[in-house]
């Protein structure tokens, strides 16, 4: 079996270098989609600002897990399509900020409804059994063609 790992990650997803923000798939099935993500702590992430990582900044970590499950769907090596995230709703910020907590965020996506064309997912962000983050959010899928 392949490690679900950041190095195939990177492979899948648009998202390269330091901009791939996930670690691991943890777990993943046809409507959800779990991993983790430690690049919260780094202090070369190009997400910080102000020296710090808010945590609205979250939602770029949900929409990468979203992508990641978009991959493994397709079961394909091709190289990654664009998606778009076109709104996210019901956001909810526990935390102000990411970059203050010590060890490995667990990021879950899970399918609510879709198309080929629009996926409506609701995502969390928990750190140990403290959810962080969570919301809605539609992705526009095969972006590049419209």
């Amino acid at each position: 079996m392949t490690a679900l790992n950041r190095r195939w990650i990177a492979a899948h997803i648009p998202h390269q270098g330091s901009m791939c923000l996930l670690e691991n798939v943890l777990d993943w099935s046809e409507q959800r989609i779990v991993c983790d993500a430690l690049s919260h702590t780094d202090a070369a992430n190009p997400l910080r600002a102000a020296e710090r990582l808010g945590a609205a900044i979250g939602v770029e970590y949900a929409a990468q897990a979203m992508a990641v499950h978009g991959a493994l769907l397709a079961q394909s090596d091709a190289a990654p399509t664009l998606g778009y995230l076109t709104s996210v709703r019901g956001l909810a910020l526990h935390v102000d900020r990411l970059d203050n907590l010590a060890g490995p965020l667990r990021v879950t996506a899970e399918r609510l409804s879709g198309d080929t064309r629009l996926i409506l997912y609701q995502f969390h962000i928990h750190h140990g059994e403290r959810c962080l983050i969570e919301g809605r959010a539609s992705v526009v899928l095969d972006a590049q063609t419209l």
